[in-house]
């Protein structure tokens, strides 16, 4: 898929309108073929296809070995054209499209490949279609399944690599690897449990070593399998489940249970591999126990220059217990997923570099609570003098049981607000765990004790980005723990996480965002443990005296990882305001069917959407989608300064400002579109400046700033109505409106406290492309701060920054959304609204 950066857009705000495009919907391109040519030679690939499977089934019944009943078909398009791959598929005669993928050639050519699955009796079914297409003709004199058949340039019989939906490079050799076979399988069906048997059947019969967890979606179950080339090659010809193979990711026990010479072995092989970026601008500033940076793979991305601590007298190295706290969050703020980097076999480019600053003494006596906030101050002080010159992050992990009481505001978080709001310019962005569970007899409890114990202090804060964890880690591989089962599923809550589920509904929801925070298990008896398995990877401080590399969990790891992403993003766009950056990482978050079911979500039901937010934030951030625009998935973003609030002719305090977006539109390819699925998500992203002292804590009106809000126009609303609409809504959030908001359309919901709390807003909504074609007039205002109301603090005329970002989204492969819309920008014509 095709990657764009995001549209920054500057010219229009408040008035302007549009020229809509004219440009109908992209058309699939398909090669004129000679129709008698072209069906003799896909008629002639049939026939020797279905004699290869006539020889081959002949050859394996006299030698008594087991054979699939279907047969696995690769399907090519030409080059730089497109395959019609809807036609591919008859649900009704077993005929199932198992997968797509695209083959790069060169840098200029590229084709589609995809994998069909025809079971027994069905041989005949494309060369019908092949037939028709060369004999018979349609009213309009064209060839029947001509888009079809003139789409295909070959068809084979589907090898290894067909079904091998990963880097080519990862299928197994001669020696066996952990691989994910994705099969198909009616889900919807009572049957799943007797496919996943006989699957199991065919794994024992060629000898395949497996899992015994399977992992079930809609149309797909997922195993783990032990298997060389040979035996994946074996398995397709005796299976007629496959959909896919995919390389299984290697758990961290992997890594643990190797020696330390043979850890050493991993860390020198990566370190031929690391190439740094040239005038690397972004370094994530870890604020924690300190960083051993004299690990091997710390050594290129931290300098001693930037090893750093607040205190003189604590040193900078890494106090941290065990393995030490501080350098393990290196690792992971460093390499991301360490796992797949230490695995993989081609070159990783370092885009950043990281700075610590120790800001924990070595003993818990040597500072008291109430300083954190000074300290955190002070360090951020002395990363910014240490690198005048660089694009800073922060990442912080560290967090306190203490002043946390149903999401009001502490010291400490209130300096975390002062510290990224920065007096209104220069904004930081500060990344911060929400805390753990950490009374390991209380996991037992899962997921009931997560929901009652409250993030921790800091986290409090509305204008950083706080990180829970969820895990995809189920597997354990030590077969000394066959008998135990993983707390959480898939895709769910880790064990660890903290939540702000029971939290006062005026504070913001938290956390914003999850990450992947490990996993525990539980014994026949009911008994917790963990394993290196459910842990991630990375640097130990201990590399001089023992293992070079150790296991990390919880919402730390989370919140390293979460701050490689956020360097990633920065990487990609140096220039973007911390609003920006923090936006595009919520922008880009989802959350899984397994959470949502977990919340027992139920849709238009908006407090089951108020819990679910409350546990996994905005969910699981996407790397792609927060870099890049496809043309399917185009993103906007405005970055902008607005004045909120302002005096009238009697040195009264008002509203004083609002923003109306007239996004370029590409109304009229929305409405070739017609019923076709698009989704529209709105994300606001601004930092409040906090409110001084116990009275600024006691409602949300006195802590913040100020407030925006979004609104976007209704279905077939003329941006007058809705101007005389939204205008009024520049009030506190219970002063009544004219006209209907248009809530119901909405995922989240506007009339409610799911999207009216804290300093980012995000929602979207999915309708047909018909009915958002029209959904372009987007408006920005202010709602009630303490600015407005406490005007003797001289803050009245402040002006606030704030970050929008609008995409619009369709599963349909095939259209222009991106191209059109930044052929409207570069025109620039505008059109001013009446």
């Amino acid at each position: 898929m095709a990657q764009h950066k995001h549209l920054f857009i500057t010219q229009n705000v408040t008035t302007e309108k549009f020229k809509q495009s004219q440009k109908p919907g992209r058309q699939p391109v398909i090669p004129q073929r000679d129709r008698q040519v072209h069906s003799t030679k896909l008629l002639q690939q049939f026939e020797q296809i279905w004699n290869e499977k006539e020889n081959l089934n002949t050859l394996r019944g006299a030698e008594s070995i087991a054979t699939r009943e279907g047969t696995y078909l690769s399907f090519t398009s030409g080059e730089n054209a497109d395959l019609i791959t809807k036609s591919l598929e008859n649900i009704k005669k077993g005929i199932r499209l198992l997968n797509i993928k695209e083959e790069v050639i060169d840098e200029n050519t590229k084709r589609t490949k995809a994998t069909v699955y025809i079971p027994n009796g069905m041989e005949g079914f494309f060369i019908s279609k092949i037939a028709k297409y060369q004999e018979e003709d349609l009213k309009s004199g064209k060839p029947k399944n001509a888009p079809l058949v003139n789409s295909i340039e070959d068809v084979s019989l589907a090898l290894l690599e067909g079904l091998w939906t990963d880097n080519q490079q990862l299928i197994p050799d001669t020696t066996a690897k952990w691989c994910e076979a994705w099969l198909n399988v009616d889900t919807k069906d009572n049957n799943v449990n007797s496919e996943i048997g006989k699957f199991v059947q065919t794994l024992n019969n060629i000898g395949i070593e497996y899992k015994q967890n399977s992992i079930v979606f809609p149309e797909r179950v997922i195993l783990l399998i032990n298997a060389k080339k040979e035996q994946l090659i074996e398995l397709m010809l005796q299976s007629d489940l496959l959909a896919e193979f995919r390389a299984g990711q290697e758990t961290a026990g992997f890594w643990m249970n190797e020696t330390t010479a043979e850890q050493q072995e991993w860390v020198e092989d990566l370190l031929k591999r690391l190439t740094l970026a040239d005038d690397i601008k972004i370094k994530v500033c870890i604020l924690d126990t300190g960083v051993n940076n004299g690990h091997q793979l710390l050594q290129p991305i931290l300098s001693d220059s930037d090893v750093l601590t607040v205190d003189p007298t604590w040193g900078t190295n890494d106090h941290g217990n065990n393995n030490g706290h501080g350098t393990m969050m290196a690792g992971l703020v460093g390499y991301g997923d360490f796992e797949s980097v230490l695995s993989s076999t081609g070159t990783v480019l370092i885009t950043h570099q990281l700075c610590s600053v120790k800001i924990l003494p070595p003993t818990e006596s040597g500072t008291s609570k109430e300083l954190w906030g000074d300290i955190t101050s002070q360090a951020i002080s002395k990363a910014e003098i240490q690198n005048p010159d660089k694009v800073l992050l922060y990442c912080m992990a560290i967090a306190s049981e203490d002043d946390v009481n149903k999401g009001r505001p502490s010291s400490w978080s209130g300096a975390i607000d002062n510290l990224t709001y920065n007096d209104g310019e220069n904004q930081r962005l500060i990344i911060i765990c929400a805390g753990n569970v950490d009374d390991v007899d209380t996991y037992i409890d899962y997921p009931n004790i997560n929901f009652v114990t409250s993030i921790l202090n800091p986290s409090q804060s509305w204008n950083a980005l706080i990180v829970g964890a969820y895990t995809e880690k189920v597997t354990v591989d030590d077969p000394n723990y066959n008998s135990h089962i993983p707390i959480a599923n898939r895709n769910e809550l880790s064990p660890y996480s903290t939540t702000s589920y029971a939290w006062e509904k005026k504070w913001p929801i938290k956390p914003d965002v999850v990450f992947e925070g490990g996993n525990l298990l539980k014994d026949p008896n009911g008994r917790i443990t963990g394993h290196n398995d459910l842990d991630l990877l990375s640097t130990s401080k201990n590399f001089n005296t023992g293992k070079p590399l150790n296991t990390f969990w919880a919402t730390s790891a989370a919140t390293a990882k979460a701050s490689w992403f956020a360097a990633k993003v920065t990487n990609e766009y140096p220039d973007a305001w911390a609003e920006t950056i923090r936006g595009l990482i919520i922008h880009s978050a989802s959350w899984t069917t397994e959470m949502m079911n977990q919340m027992q979500v139920a849709n238009g039901n908006r407090n089951s959407f108020k819990n679910l937010m409350r546990v996994f934030g905005y969910g699981i951030p996407n790397l792609e989608r927060a870099l890049y625009s496809s043309e399917s998935a185009l993103t906007y973003i405005s970055e902008q300064v607005i004045q909120p609030f302002g005096f009238n002719d009697n040195k009264q305090t008002e509203t004083n400002q609002i923003h109306f977006y007239d996004l370029p539109w590409p109304k009229e390819l929305l409405l070739s579109m017609s019923a076709i699925s698009v989704k529209l998500k709105v994300t606001l992203s601004y930092f409040i400046e906090p409110g001084v002292g116990e009275i600024g804590w006691k409602d949300k009106y006195r802590y913040q700033s100020h407030g925006l809000r979004f609104d976007v126009n209704n279905l077939d609303e003329e941006v007058d109505d809705f101007r005389k609409r939204i205008n009024v809504a520049a009030r506190e959030d219970n002063e009544a409106l004219t006209g209907t908001s248009g809530s119901h359309r909405w995922k989240i919901g506007s009339n409610n406290n799911n999207r009216t709390t804290g300093s980012i807003h995000s929602d979207f909504w999915e309708g047909t492309a018909a009915e958002l074609s029209t959904c372009n007039f987007i408006a920005v205002y202010p709602v009630i701060g303490w600015w407005r109301e406490r005007k003797h603090l001289g803050k009245v005329e402040n002006v606030a920054r704030y970050s929008l970002i609008v995409s619009l989204e369709t599963p349909a492969q095939d259209v222009e959304l991106y191209t059109t819309v930044k052929a409207m920008i570069e025109t620039g014509i505008e059109i001013k609204i009446k």
